[in-house]
């Protein structure tokens, strides 16, 4: 009678046996794995947040291009001036530190679903709902003492004697009440909407 044919188990099931079994060998294939799983993740979550961290990816839909994004370009002071500083819808719409700037990217979702359901798709549909797009900006802004203002701009750095008389006379008052840059620079890079409440204007 002939012996029975024995075969090799295939290579998938001894990894799985390898990384399984337990021994010092399953937890370091475990710890490896693991790690480069890890990295590759994290790699790959940090280029996607990067890649929409930028200009050119906010006017991708023509509903910031064609709006606020051709506002901003005309003729403001963040897109066009004598130092050649510009600062990009990042810089004013999204926060610096990663507790923060993952947030503000979750909020950013609802305008994206106003794009994907059709909410602002055009000019019209823009404008009708612009002033409670505003109103959550500005909410937002006032709530982070306008964070990403003060990235750049800082009443502490700001020497008021070389500013004309009326500035420097709001950002005294500002300092001295503890206001916020988006409580007076409310349409420094887009249009005013329509229908602004008295204590915004």
């Amino acid at each position: 009678m002939a012996d029975p044919v024995v075969t090799k188990p295939g290579l998938l099931k001894r990894c799985w046996q390898a990384l399984t079994k337990p021994s010092k060998y399953s937890l370091l294939g475990v710890l490896s794995v693991g790690v480069i799983a890890g990295v590759v993740f994290w790699g790959g979550f940090n280029t996607a947040l990067e890649a929409t961290n930028k200009e050119a990816f906010c006017i991708s839909c023509h509903e910031m291009r064609d709006n606020v994004y051709k506002e901003y370009s005309e003729n403001t002071i963040h897109y066009t001036n004598r130092t050649g500083v510009r600062a990009t819808c990042p810089d004013c719409h999204v926060p610096k530190e990663w507790g923060p700037k993952m947030l503000r990217k979750i909020q950013a979702s609802r305008e994206l679903l106003g794009k994907v359901t059709g909410t602002i798709d055009t000019p019209e549909k823009f404008e009708a709902h612009r002033l409670t797009m505003a109103e959550r900006e500005w909410a937002r802004m006032k709530a982070n003492d306008s964070l990403e203002c003060r990235n750049c701009h800082t009443l502490k750095s700001m020497d008021t004697e070389k500013q004309k008389p009326r500035a420097k006379k709001s950002h005294e008052l500002a300092a001295k009440n503890g206001d916020t840059c988006i409580d007076c620079h409310k349409g420094i890079a887009h249009h005013k909407p329509k229908g602004m409440k008295e204590e915004d204007e």
